[in-house]
């Protein structure tokens, strides 16, 4: 068994994967072909299936597991695979930790680190909404990924999304007083648990209803709206919480229906814009050779980043 982050160029491989994405379109001579990811727990591929048939697309539907036959090879600076033969497999006795990618920290230690952020605020009205908010969406929290592509786009990858910003802010904050310590703990810990009803599941995600309609910003600042009173939060502090929330993705284009306004919500907002883009960059770079340059990032200005020889 050859995991896809032991991938090379030139290798022959014949593994099971799980398919995330598939595309069609057609050559410049008209003939059909596939663009498929791959994934396995260590990572996902881009292959291409060419020729296709019209059975071979009926079948390539994502959430299908299966057995691959194909050719690592080289392309834009990255691999992938020029796939010869896809065999589905009976999903029954399927192993789901062979083909789904989890956090880089056990789930135990995520949770005892989760308890330990929630039990540092001090203000206590603050302190219990933020426990009920949780508590009320705790089971798909833990197991969600933060984002359908692009960052932490694992199994419990929002969990440890929002572990590594309580860090991040743990060390800038004495940097930068005053600051409203709890209020930029608690908007990091609330900043996206509306994706638990944004996405369907936390495996191969789709967007809700509620995720098209509403977004996952909108939802958790209605739901603090709604509870907010009932823990004793005065209607400043109420607000405060919810601008950090809808405000968090920093830019209209981005998703943000107001920019950050407040010292608080814009440190929480470049932590989470930090964070995300030091996982695509290091994504990017998991699969390329030392001395190379990964493809371009869409999500990062088009930009190829190189990963540097080890001296």
């Amino acid at each position: 068994m050859t995991w896809i982050k032991d991938f090379r160029e030139g290798q022959r491989i014949q593994e099971s994967f799980l398919v995330t994405q598939v595309s069609k379109a057609v050559t410049a001579s008209s003939q059909p072909y596939l663009t498929i990811t791959f994934q396995d727990k260590t990572g996902s591929i881009e292959g291409k299936l060419w020729d296709v048939r019209p059975e071979a697309e009926a079948m390539m539907i994502p959430g299908l597991f299966c057995s691959v036959s194909a050719d690592v090879i080289s392309f834009r600076q990255g691999l992938q695979l020029k796939v010869e033969q896809v065999k589905p497999l009976n999903p029954e006795g399927i192993n789901l930790a062979h083909f789904t990618m989890a956090a880089p920290l056990p789930l135990k230690d995520m949770e005892v680190m989760l308890k330990t952020a929630i039990d540092s605020l001090t203000h206590a009205p603050l302190k219990n909404l933020v426990e009920a908010l949780i508590q009320q969406y705790y089971d798909k929290f833990i197991v969600y990924p933060a984002a359908v592509k692009n960052h932490h786009e694992y199994t419990s990858g929002l969990l440890y999304h929002t572990l590594s910003m309580v860090k991040l802010a743990e060390v800038l904050l004495p940097l930068y007083q005053p600051i409203h310590r709890d209020l930029v703990i608690a908007g990091i810990l609330l900043h996206d648990l509306g994706k638990t009803v944004e996405f369907s599941s936390p495996i191969i995600p789709k967007y809700t209803v509620e995720g098209k309609l509403i977004g996952h910003l909108h939802y958790m600042a209605a739901e603090v709206q709604a509870k907010a009173p009932s823990f004793g939060i005065d209607r400043e502090l109420a607000i405060h919480l919810q601008h950090i929330i809808i405000a968090h993705h920093g830019k209209y284009e981005f998703g943000s229906s107001v920019m950050p306004l407040t010292k608080e919500a814009l440190i929480v907002s470049m932590i989470d814009d930090f964070d995300a883009k030091m996982a695509m960059v290091d994504k990017a770079l998991e699969n390329v050779e030392e001395g190379s340059f990964t493809p371009r990032l869409f999500t990062l200005d088009d930009r190829s980043f190189y990963k540097p020889k080890k001296s």
